[in-house]
């Protein structure tokens, strides 16, 4: 582990790497150890690899669709505004938003649906412990990027904190975990906790806020979305079944009615210019009601002063989730849910393409991991490092590794 001093107000423990690295420059004159954290993220190749990845629509079904990546930096950006109204570390919430999906696989949610499935052992393959693409991501920061040999990135301890949404290992009663079996050394080195820290929290929130408001705007855009035809009760049926299951019919249809009242709220949409201007314009009111409710409520909680680690918590109000979990409902009920037949067959895609790189081992194994792939010591990691492999692909490159793999029978390309 690296030797460490503390930075404006983050101790040395927080700031510390698991591998010593010698600083860049006299001290005092470079970068912060947040700022050098969020550096190696935006440079990452599994960074760029987002933008070949699936958020709500396919990279290349429209002119404009928003990735993996373009959520990541809207995510990151409202993630550091707020940090600076609190007075936490902006760089070390910055990287935390962008590294936050490092670890999702193409096809969005639905590649990691069936990746989970394989890894559990629903293919015939070995069960390897589970796919979740949060515990992806720390896998990422930490042993598949190749920056510092055994670390990954080597980021600081408070950054590779702050990036873990979901801080505990797979349990039977919960779909959601942020770390395997064979990652928890590295866990532990974190010191993540059942009480996370408030630029984690933060993190957390700047996701739901960016992709609630942006899924809804690139849905009407798209067409799919028509907001003089939304069906509020279905809309409140899905937000309870998928969101939100404590939440009361009535306050989520007032909430919902609340919204639609507000005088930026865009009612009609046709694709005109004008039209076009109040959505966006509509985005930036929303972006900016569920931001400042949360700064407002934390102020109220906790008080002027800065906010850090664990010297507080963030406080979202109620009406804001509600308000955040409605919009996601209305993208999941028009956009997502009519798609479930095309989802099936890209989730069989997937499956295919492990069983295909299975059957053919090492040399269908990219050469990155094959060094991972010869050293594994059972039938389970192997597993491991395939589904590493193509989770890590982009949409294109798996159909088109798929096309190649797949058609072919082993021991013929």
């Amino acid at each position: 582990m690296t030797s460490a001093s503390g930075h404006d107000g983050y101790s040395a423990d927080d700031c510390a790497r698991r591998v010593d690295e010698s600083a860049k420059a006299a001290p005092g004159r470079g970068r912060s150890p947040f700022a050098r954290d969020r550096a190696r993220v935006l440079h990452a190749a599994s960074l760029r690899r987002l933008a070949g990845k699936t958020q709500v629509v396919g990279p290349f079904e429209s002119d404009f669709p928003r990735t993996r990546l373009t959520h990541s930096l809207e995510c990151a950006q409202i993630g550091r505004e707020i940090a600076v109204a609190l007075g936490a570390d902006a760089d070390l919430v910055d990287a935390a938003c962008l590294a936050h999906d490092l670890g999702h696989p193409p096809f969005g949610h639905n590649g990691e649906q069936a990746l989970n499935d394989i890894a559990c052992g629903s293919a015939g393959l070995p069960d390897c412990g589970g796919f979740e693409g949060n515990a992806q991501s720390l896998r990422m920061l930490t042993r598949l990027e190749m920056k510092v040999p055994g670390a990954g990135l080597n980021l600081t301890r408070a950054t590779l904190d702050a990036a873990c949404k979901y801080p505990w290992p797979r349990r039977a009663e919960q779909s959601k975990f942020g770390v395997y079996g064979d990652d928890l050394e590295v866990f532990a080195w974190i010191g993540a906790g059942a009480v996370r820290p408030i630029e984690t929290q933060v993190m957390d929130w700047a996701d739901d806020v960016a992709y609630s408001v942006h899924d809804y705007e690139d849905g009407v855009q798209t067409g799919r979305i028509e907001p003089a035809r939304l069906d509020a009760d279905a809309i409140v049926a899905t937000t309870r079944e998928t969101y939100l299951p404590d939440g009361t019919p009535d306050r989520l249809r007032e909430a919902w009615d609340g919204l639609r009242r507000q005088p930026w709220w865009v009612g009609e949409y046709d694709g005109s210019p004008t039209a076009t201007m109040r959505l966006k314009a509509m985005s930036s009111e929303l972006i900016g009601r569920f931001s400042v409710a949360a700064i407002a409520a934390t102020r109220e909680r906790w008080g002027s002063g800065p906010l850090r680690r664990y010297e507080g918590s963030f406080v979202v109000p109620e009406q804001a989730r509600l308000e955040c979990a409605l919009l996601k409902a209305v993208a999941y009920h028009y956009v997502m849910r009519p798609r479930e037949a095309f989802q099936e067959q890209q989730r069989a895609l997937v499956t295919e393409l492990v069983e295909a790189i299975w059957a053919r081992g090492d040399g269908a194994v990219e050469p990155l991991l094959r060094p991972a792939w010869l050293a594994a010591d059972s039938d389970a990691a192997r597993v491991r490092v395939v589904i590493d492999q193509v989770a890590g692909l982009t949409d294109a490159r798996a159909l088109a590794l798929h096309g190649q793999l797949v058609h072919e029978p082993p021991g013929t390309g």
